[in-house]
């Protein structure tokens, strides 16, 4: 009856603005950070009738394209030899089958090349050389991924005596000086210096699509930590880690200090609340607060959304970041909108 009524409407005024998502409706996009571009993408594609799977692919592309933040594609992020790799997860809540490539080099369109491994193989990820081998055989160029960008980051780096770096116990000591560094012989344990990477430093794409139907999509693209060890894949293209899809639950994705993220699978950990029927919102707060335990000085958010529709996201509270601006596209919205979380 009308009490009903005035109940849900006071529960939709009460939650609103804590930014939770009370009102749910499908299909829905959503993403990481304030990509806007990525978002308008993939909205179009299930506009158009594409697929989930489809527009994930293509959002997260647009985002490789438009080199977001300097953070997703080519030219940004160079490795400790001044290079540019490239890594990319899609994956389909239907059938459960994950593409990724890792280290990708020379070769742009990564989470394209993530699709054609679910297409073209029985595999599920693919790395280095290799995969430029396989992205080639599928029709992809061969491009350079430095740029004149890329080159001045990279230098600039050589300059400041490459700090930051991820080397630890090593000589000579990496805090003050460039390499080759050697590993120290005595067993000598260095004070846990706390995360170099800065909002500015670090992100990826991350991206859930949960179509009419409830069908989930999940995906990932970038170039990585900036200055990483050649050879470094982070949580982006590790199912359960950089994004996971579930077409009985729900999707996430995570975004942040992947080295230390991934070892808790933060994306598979969140379908799982939601499976049980904790809130979006809720159940990314908890992946948080469980990293939090282990380190409470990381960079990172989660991206959660659930089959009826329903999302919500949450990051941890570090300086300089204190709040995480994600997308969400849904016929609720008039168009692809930028939403704020605080973070815990």
């Amino acid at each position: 009856g009308w009490q009903g009524v005035m109940v849900s409407l006071l529960v939709f005024a009460v939650l609103t603005p804590a930014g939770a998502a009370s009102a749910a409706a499908l299909p829905v996009v959503i993403n990481t950070w304030a990509f806007r571009t990525a978002a308008e993408t993939a909205w179009r594609v299930l506009e158009s009738g594409g697929s989930e799977l489809d527009a994930v692919e293509r959002g997260c592309g647009q985002c490789e394209i438009d080199q977001c933040d300097g953070s997703v594609g080519y030219g940004g992020s160079p490795d400790e030899s001044g290079e540019t790799t490239l890594d990319a997860m899609i994956m389909d809540g239907n059938t459960m089958e994950v593409g990724a490539v890792a280290d990708l080099r020379r070769v742009k369109n990564a989470i394209g090349v993530a699709r054609k491994v679910i297409e073209y193989t029985k595999h599920t990820l693919l790395v280095g050389e290799s995969a430029s081998l396989f992205a080639v055989r599928m029709g992809f160029p061969y491009e350079d991924l430095t740029t004149q960008k890329s080159l001045s980051l990279y230098s600039e780096w050589l300059n400041q005596s490459c700090q930051p770096n991820y080397w630890k116990n090593v000589v000579p000591d990496s805090s003050k000086s460039c390499g080759p560094y050697k590993r120290r012989e005595e067993t000598y344990k260095e004070e846990q210096t706390s995360s170099q990477r800065s909002v500015r430093n670090h992100d990826t794409i991350g991206m859930v699509v949960i179509g009419v139907s409830g069908t989930v999509a999940s995906g990932t693209s970038t170039n990585g930590a900036i200055h990483k060890l050649p050879g470094r894949v982070g949580d982006s293209p590790i199912a359960g880690a950089g994004s996971y899809a579930d077409s009985t639950a729900g999707g996430a994705a995570a975004t942040g200090d992947g080295d230390i993220m991934m070892r808790f699978l933060p994306s598979y950990q969140a379908v799982e609340y939601m499976r049980m029927g904790t809130d979006p919102t809720i159940a990314c707060q908890k992946v948080i607060s469980r990293i939090q335990k282990y380190a409470p000085k990381f960079f990172g958010a989660v991206i959660c959304a659930n089959t009826t529709g329903s999302y919500g996201a949450a990051c941890n509270k570090i300086p300089g970041f204190t709040q995480f601006h994600f997308m969400v596209s849904s016929p609720l919205l008039s168009q692809p909108t930028e939403q704020v979380v605080d973070c815990i």
